[in-house]
């Protein structure tokens, strides 16, 4: 049967009716065109708005919250940093390439719409297990396209995450997360405002790729909807070094009133929102746009993604100046219409009016859908966990080794080592620690930078699993010696319409703000990303935590490796045995099931309070925090980076296999000098926080003794070639 016009467009006849009641009359097709990409999900967080309410988004340090294209947190000095992270989901699962490489793209020019030098990029990644040839090609594809982008356009990839489950199999995550430089002064916003001044498009030219791409990541990947898509968006990572380079040397002539990157909806949405925001109407001709394509109608003039495009709001008689700079960059710049005090956008093809509708309808007047929601009915199976069931492995050892070669622990060298994380020589903390962290040019301080999320935490308990996101997030920042100050989030879910995914969503966002308002660390800006899921299967919810932390003097950066022959080695935090959730109980048993490690986060403040005590008071040495793999693989990974080796005894009672592997939150291993102990166990005392002596660091073996026996004794080379070379093993 064909489907009504609006339904083509990806509204429903309720919306549309809507449409004709805000219009007083039916919309034609272009018009109802640009309510379909605006009003989708991507565009207008119609099924989510109501839920984010919930986050805390203000503090004393933050300059700029959710709303704009990223979000500003001060760092002391009149200095701030930017920062976003975004989904680039279901382009990356069909053409992961250009996907990766264009969801790039997209966020540093968020970055630097609002004023700001980029200085760092990051990625959350997911992908089914690396058994499948369909699997490694997503996954080769997409850390090409990251590198791609991110190399040519000398923007350092600093950090991130990768994790392999097959509930990612057929939906691939790829978040992207940037992150910049700025002075209070400088900040710009994409604001339309001033009757008369001049709207114009600078950049690249437009064609016809990305048409509807709004709408496309707003639908269940299926084999129909793959098959309505429009050409994938091209990035083109030299022409945005140009653009940049031109946008920052632009704003700093004082003549720019508000800019916008055209991103999803291109010119609709960028228009309509920079319109709304400052209360006013625009006023623009789509033949004045420069297109790349011939026959191109007005339509797909105002729906094209074309990359590496930005709308500039000009104050009136200053259109030159731009001109002039956009050329002497190799650049378009065309004045393509005029700020208007009417309210409307009103779309011109030469003399001809081919659309009039209120900015505002299209920007701030979707309808906001308060979904069923239903605790989901697995829950009940997976949740469940008899430990006498499972009987404790012979070979700890063995077990060790199994951990450091799971993909979701063992190095991502394989990755990482195609970005450039060096380029602007500033990352003084590059991959493979907590968290990556970037000096600061002309100043003693550096910024350190993570992204975080255990999905499968969140599959068994969502709200836990998003308290837990936060809280490893900001403990990762802790370790590097950094003050946590705010977060971005990538909130990737299936889809909203089903109750059992609503609750989840609803539960990882109330978790998530409640660990946010405990450790002072407001959401200024984020994504969400739902309908992550094909025919057959959702995604686990993944709701990603990008975060920054302020490190106030360079001196304080600390890193995981141990440092030195006879150093103490302390836990801050109780060795809890939590098995539910575990990689440990993924890669030996084949589980995924039982209850997400326990979260206290008044005693996961004090911890992090403690050992930033530590850090800035040059006690420490090193920092790791425990996450997957426990206490043992977070040992041996101190080691590994340290290249050396330690001898720790474990105390506890219970399961020896659990004292090793389990998942219990809120615990960091340092190291410190033998005269600085007493200083250790009086800050934990102070703080209130269990402190236990667990060995030395010494010879060139991890020994890991419990209650007296002997349980673990492996040479710290022989843990680094498991660890380093699993994947490169599995990706030749």
């Amino acid at each position: 049967m064909d489907k009504k016009p609006y339904e083509r467009v990806g509204l429903t006849f309720e919306e549309y009716e809507r449409i004709v009641k805000m219009l007083g009359r039916e919309p034609n097709g272009l018009e109802l065109n640009l309510y379909g990409v605006m009003w989708s999900e991507h565009c207008s967080y119609k099924n989510s708005k109501q839920v984010l309410r919930v986050f805390p988004t203000s503090g004393d340090r933050v300059l700029q919250g959710p709303g704009e294209n990223a979000g500003i947190v001060d760092i002391g000095d009149g200095l701030a940093v930017v920062m976003k992270i975004e989904s680039h989901n279901h382009p990356s699962a069909v053409e992961p390439y250009q996907g990766a490489a264009t969801g790039a793209g997209g966020i540093i020019r968020d970055i630097f719409t609002m004023g700001a030098r980029p200085v760092a990029l990051l990625n959350s990644l997911r992908f089914g297990e690396l058994e499948s040839d369909r699997t490694k090609y997503l996954f080769e594809n997409a850390v090409a396209g990251i590198g791609g982008y991110g190399n040519c356009i000398g923007i350092p990839t600093v950090g991130g995450e990768v994790y392999f489950n097959d509930c990612y199999r057929g939906n691939p995550l790829v978040n992207a997360m940037c992150v910049g430089i700025i002075r209070h002064g400088d900040i710009k916003r994409g604001t339309a405002s001033g009757a008369g001044n001049a709207v114009m498009i600078v950049g690249a030219s437009t064609g016809r790729d990305g048409m509807g791409g709004a709408s496309f990541a707003s639908v269940e990947l299926n084999k129909e909807s793959e098959e309505k898509r429009s050409p994938m968006q091209v990035g083109d990572p030299f022409l945005e070094k140009l653009l940049l380079e031109a946008c920052l040397e632009l704003f700093e002539t004082g003549c720019v009133v508000g800019v916008q990157d055209l991103g999803a909806a291109g010119l609709t949405s960028a228009s309509s929102e920079t319109a709304s925001r400052g209360g006013s109407g625009m006023d623009i001709d789509v033949s004045l746009v420069p297109r790349r394509e011939t026959g191109m109608v007005p339509v797909e003039v105002m729906i094209s993604e074309s990359q590496e495009r930005m709308l500039v709001i000009v104050e009136k008689g200053r259109e030159e100046e731009v001109t002039g700079i956009f050329k002497k960059w190799g650049l378009n710049s065309s004045v393509i219409g005029r700020v208007t005090d009417d309210g409307m956008l009103t779309i011109r093809d030469g003399d001809e009016v081919v659309g009039s509708v209120p900015a505002k309808s299209l920007a701030e007047d979707a309808p906001i859908y308060y979904r069923e929601y239903k605790e989901p009915s697995y829950l009940k199976q997976v949740g469940v966990l008899d430990e006498r069931g499972l009987e404790v492995p012979d070979d700890l050892n063995g077990v060790l080794v199994s951990l450091l070669k799971s993909p979701n622990i063992a190095s991502k060298e394989w990755a990482y080592r195609q970005f450039d994380y060096m380029v602007r020589t500033c990352t003084a903390v590059t991959p493979g620690s907590d968290a990556a962290v970037v000096r600061i040019r002309g100043t003693n301080k550096a910024i350190a930078l993570t992204a975080d999320c255990n999905s499968r935490y969140c599959y068994l308990d969502p709200a836990t699993g998003g308290a837990i996101a936060v809280a490893e997030a900001a403990r990762n920042l802790v370790c590097s010696g950094a003050q946590p100050l705010a977060a971005t989030d990538c909130l990737n879910f299936g889809n909203p319409e089903k109750p059992g995914v609503f609750w989840q969503f609803r539960q990882a966002v109330s978790g998530m703000s409640e660990a946010c308002r405990a450790l002072d660390t407001p959401v200024i800006s984020g994504n969400v990303s739902f309908y992550n899921e094909t025919d057959t299967d959702a995604v686990f919810p993944t709701p990603v935590v990008g975060m920054v932390g302020v490190v106030e003097d360079i001196s304080h950066i600390t890193t995981q490796g141990f440092k030195e022959e006879g150093d103490v080695i302390v836990l801050l935090g109780e060795n809890t045995q939590e098995a539910g959730g575990s990689e440990y109980l993924k890669v030996v048993y084949g589980l995924e099931r039982g209850s997400a490690p326990k979260l206290d986060l008044d005693r996961e403040k004090r911890v992090q309070g403690c050992c930033l005590e530590l850090i800035r008071g040059g006690t420490v040495k090193s920092a790791h925090d425990c996450s997957e793999g426990g206490i043992a693989v977070a040992l041996a990974e101190s080691c590994i980076s340290g290249e050396i080796g330690a001898k720790v005894e474990l105390e506890g009672c219970g399961r020896e296999d659990l004292l090793l592997f389990g998942e219990g939150q809120s615990r960091i291993v340092i190291t410190v000098r033998q005269s600085d102990l007493e200083r250790v166990k009086d800050a934990a005392s102070r703080f209130g926080i269990p402190v236990t002596v667990l060995g030395r660091v010494r010879g060139k073996e991890l020994i890991i003794d419990i209650a007296g026996q002997r349980g673990i004794q492996m040479a710290v080379k022989d843990m680094e070639t498991d660890w380093r070379e699993a994947i490169e093993c599995i990706m030749e």
